[in-house]
């Protein structure tokens, strides 16, 4: 891996953002790499935003991201994609799922979605991947996470049997099975350029 890569991890409350966080730096420690997190969980239980940074590397002097430093971006919604859209460094990728979560000031009618964000962040050059409907189709709804996790698997130079390792043991039992299909799904995905 050499140069350290900065990924920020970003969703709302309840998507899993913060165990892709913990797979994430429990796998660059599994292949050998320094890892680093900062996590900040916002109004998480809430529905709120959560953004996590992970940094992994030889070796990793700080968990701090600085604006436009992010070598990648996962985004487990559009709204924050394009929330955090200034984090991404010149050249970085960014992978989203497919899905818009409304936030409560939309729902209370305070605020208004943004506008074409799909179409936004397609032109900034997103890999947008159906992480949810992958999700669906491996039994279990609640690993769009671990989709998304395997679309960014792609692009790491840490082998894939080592990310299904950390995945069948962290995920509870009985969602192996779910999971590790979500994982490979997502990465199938990415892969193919979907």
């Amino acid at each position: 891996m050499g140069k350290t890569k900065t990924v920020l991890l970003c969703g709302v409350g309840g998507q899993g953002t913060i165990l892709a966080a913990d797979l994430l730096a429990r796998v660059a420690l599994a292949a050998g790499r320094d890892v680093k997190v900062s996590e900040i969980h916002g109004m998480a239980q809430r529905g709120g935003a959560v953004t996590t940074v992970v940094r992994v590397g030889d070796e990793v002097h700080s968990m701090v991201s600085d604006l436009g430093a992010a070598d990648i971006i996962v985004s487990f919604e559009t709204t924050e994609a394009l929330r955090n859209l200034p984090q991404l460094a010149a050249g970085g990728s960014l992978i989203v799922n497919d899905e818009t979560i409304k936030p409560l000031p939309v729902l209370t009618g305070r605020a208004a979605m943004p506008s074409r964000a799909k179409a936004r962040l397609t032109e900034a050059g997103a890999h947008i991947i159906e992480a949810s409907r992958i999700a669906k189709q491996a039994g279990n709804a609640k690993c769009a996470n671990v989709a998304l996790l395997g679309a960014l698997s792609a692009t790491l130079d840490i082998p894939e049997s080592i990310w299904t390792e950390v995945i069948a043991s962290r995920v509870p039992e009985k969602t192996i099975q779910a999971n590790l299909a979500a994982f490979a799904a997502g990465r199938a995905a990415m892969e193919k350029g979907e």
